[in-house]
């Protein structure tokens, strides 16, 4: 929760904030509107560096441009006049003092926020809390050295200055300076040792961060990021990571800058075996290695490629339109729309891309305030191979199994560093109409389930194959992503069943990608399992996320477990045998006492987009000849009643007036004659047709008969 929420619900504070906010500087609209990126500058330094103050307030007058163009969009007339007002103010009336002012105020109010500790934060990993201590170590090396960087200077300077007047005096004189000159060389000499030690210990200790936050920090988010691509609850935010590897590259700015004075103090003053020549070649040298390695990381993509219907990120159409979002994690404010990024695609299968394919870094089009280039409106266009092959590629693979990478780059340029940059997108499934998109879907989760190296382009060729755990952990990402429930450790083995037969655990088994979505087509696994995801996210997904679906469970285990209960007892469940279908089965008693489980045909979309499946549960009833119509659904398993379950779906409450239209359905079984019943509110009855097609789905039978009446 950003801090000026949290402000919002301390009433004991609302004085504070008009006191500070009564005046045009930083207006209270202002600071509501813009809260989430105001808390993310550095608002302290912006207080004591005009230079600083005027880039943010440039990015300030951005975004509220943005702001306006959304109360435009809202059609928020009040508003709309207030942040152009605003806007005009800050322009035509701040000096740079007022500037300032609001920077410092801004700080001010910000950190007094910081000290009430309104909320407290989510508790940190050890991990973190140690980077975080190590960062908090690092800035304090670099200010002790900056004091260092200052007493060796005037030392230096004390010392130039008495051998200089030394210089002057007569003989006599300087037989008896001697002594004391080489005091002070010796003391200038080991405050250059010294000096060099330190910078030294702080490029280790600088190293030694690189190489957590590159090598572990930001691999882990680039697996967290693949997993989130293929539904997984992961925190991909970058915030934390742009906060550490702007911290480091800021201290190593600094270092540069101790290395370049160390030059300028060299050249003035140098003697003998000077350490500063010996040593200063190479500690520049690994500074500015370090810096282009940790720079070179820097550069990511944030938001991976995507359309705007498609079934997930990484599947691209040709011809339309996806969007795709960069980001560098130095956070410098003076680079703002200065670094252009440019779009390219690999080789392979050559594509063309087109819209916008190069833009700047800036600040304005983050909600957190990091350096973006959002990408809204490219799209692909594939170029014909003149031999009409697939492109630079020997391989035999589906469209569906090819995978692309597309490449962003720019150039770092700031303070005498020069740094080409290079990120590219995870691997994308290219194709030309929508029919693909299920199997392109399925790449896209089989490569990020398994592979961690993202640029193996000929994944395909071999793919590995998945253990149970990393399988049904991906399964349960696609119902989890879509209705906030995953898969519990049943419906998973009723999965595991499905794919190998009865067994006692399935933890050792290893499922194979012709399995996943080869094998039986075109009804694979795959074909099934999706067909689910779909009708569950379309049509039954309170259901779902409330557990009112069993869903996975075969056909033997639903007898063997409604046989041992009570009569009416009931669940539901998904066909095996129908492409995106459910069922539910109840149990009867017969006329010997004995359980007897029933089951009508499965609905699919067809059915459930006329009529929602929670009211089929409710007005379900059958009538054999001469008996009350009755509805054989009474509780859900294990012992719900099923307007306790259900009750709170109901299109229609108990007590009031509808009209409603009564079904009738008559079916010869073993001799007997058997009214199946059904009652629906006139507003979920739509046509005779319909009704037919419906009622087909339920019951196995060549011909039905249907008699309507309508009751009031």
């Amino acid at each position: 929760m950003a801090q000026w929420e949290r402000l919002m619900q301390l009433h004991s504070y609302s004085q504070q904030l008009h006191e500070l906010y009564d005046r045009d500087a930083l207006p209270m609209d202002v600071r509501h509107y813009l809260s989430h990126w105001i808390e993310k500058q550095e608002w302290q330094r912006a207080a004591r560096d005009p230079d600083f103050a005027m880039v943010l307030f440039q990015v300030l007058l951005e975004n509220l441009d943005i702001q306006h163009s959304r109360f435009v969009q809202e059609e928020s007339f009040l508003m709309q006049h207030n942040i152009r007002r605003y806007k005009h103010n800050f322009q035509n009336k701040f000096l740079i003092s007022e500037i300032l002012y609001i920077a410092h105020a801004t700080h001010f109010f910000l950190s007094q926020v910081q000290l009430l500790r309104v909320e407290q934060e989510a508790m940190e990993t050890t991990s973190q809390q140690d980077l975080e201590r190590r960062m908090a170590g690092l800035r304090n090396e670099v200010q002790c050295l900056e004091h260092t960087m200052i007493c060796l200077e005037e030392q230096q300077d004390e010392f130039d200055f008495k051998y200089q007047t030394h210089k002057m005096e007569d003989e006599a004189v300087k037989k008896n300076q001697v002594q004391l000159l080489q005091h002070l060389v010796n003391r200038l000499n080991e405050c250059r040792k010294s000096t060099l030690s330190d910078i030294n210990k702080l490029l280790d200790k600088a190293d030694d961060l690189i190489d957590i936050l590159v090598k572990k920090e930001l691999v882990e988010w680039q697996r967290r990021q693949q997993k989130s691509c293929i539904g997984a609850p992961d925190n991909v935010c970058l915030d934390q990571l742009e906060k550490w590897f702007t911290c480091v590259a800021v201290c190593l700015f600094q270092v540069r800058e101790f290395l370049s004075k160390l030059e300028e103090l060299v050249g003035k003053v140098s003697y003998e075996n000077d350490p500063l020549k010996a040593q200063k070649p190479g500690l520049q040298k690994r500074a500015d290695a370090l810096l282009k390695n940790l720079l070179k990381s820097s550069f990511v993509v944030e938001t991976q490629p995507s359309m705007p219907q498609g079934k997930g990120p990484l599947v691209l159409r040709t011809n339309i339109q996806f969007s795709v979002k960069t980001r560098l994690l130095v956070k410098f404010p003076e680079l703002n729309h200065s670094m252009k990024v440019n779009v390219s695609m690999d080789r392979y299968r050559r594509f063309n891309v087109f819209g916008t394919k190069s833009k700047a870094l800036n600040m304005a089009e983050s909600q957190s305030g990091g350096m973006v280039a959002d990408f809204r409106h490219l799209t692909l266009k594939e170029q014909k191979c003149g031999g009409g092959g697939k492109g630079v590629s020997d391989i035999s693979l589906s469209v569906t199994e090819e995978l692309h990478i597309i490449y962003f780059d720019t150039v770092f340029e700031l303070k005498g560093m020069s740094v080409d940059m290079l990120a590219s997108s995870l691997p994308v499934v290219i194709i030309s109409n929508s029919s693909q998109q299920q199997s392109a879907w399925a790449s896209i989760l089989w490569f990020n389930m398994l592979s961690q190296d993202t640029k193996d382009i000929r994944f395909f060729a071999g793919s590995p194959t998945a253990t149970w755990l990393q399988f049904g952990e991906m399964l349960s990402w696609q119902l989890l992503s879509a209705t906030k429930l995953g898969l519990n450790k049943d419906q998973l083995d009723m999965i595991g069943h499905r794919l190998f037969g009865k067994q006692q655990n399935y933890n050792t088994f290893k499922v194979a990608w012709s399995k996943f979505s080869k094998e039986n087509t075109p009804f694979t696994f795959w074909v099934w399992f999706d067909g689910i995801v779909v009708m569950v996210k379309s049509y039954l997904e309170d259901l779902w996320r409330d557990g009112l679906i069993m869903g996975f469970v075969t056909k033997g285990k639903e007898k063997a477990l409604l046989k041992k209960k009570q009569r009416g007892t009931f669940l539901l469940r998904f066909s095996e045998s129908v492409i995106g279908g459910i069922t539910f089965s109840w149990v009867e008693t017969t006329i010997t006492g004995e359980p007897e489980v029933k089951t009508v045909q499965p609905f699919t979309k067809d059915d459930l987009s006329q009529v929602p499946f929670h009211e089929i549960i409710r007005n379900f009833q059958i009538l054999e000849t001469d008996n009350v119509p009755e509805n054989p659904l009474l509780y859900l398993y294990p012992n719900i009643p099923k307007d306790e379950a259900f009750g709170k779906y109901y299109t229609e409450k108990g007590g009031g007036k509808d009209t409603h239209t009564k079904l009738f359905v008559e079916i010869e079984q073993n001799e007997h004659t058997i009214l199946y019943f059904f009652k629906f509110s006139s507003a979920l009855f739509r046509s005779y047709t319909c009704t037919s097609i419906f009622l087909k789905h339920c019951f196995k039978m060549k011909t039905i008969s249907i008699h309507t009446n309508i009751l009031s």
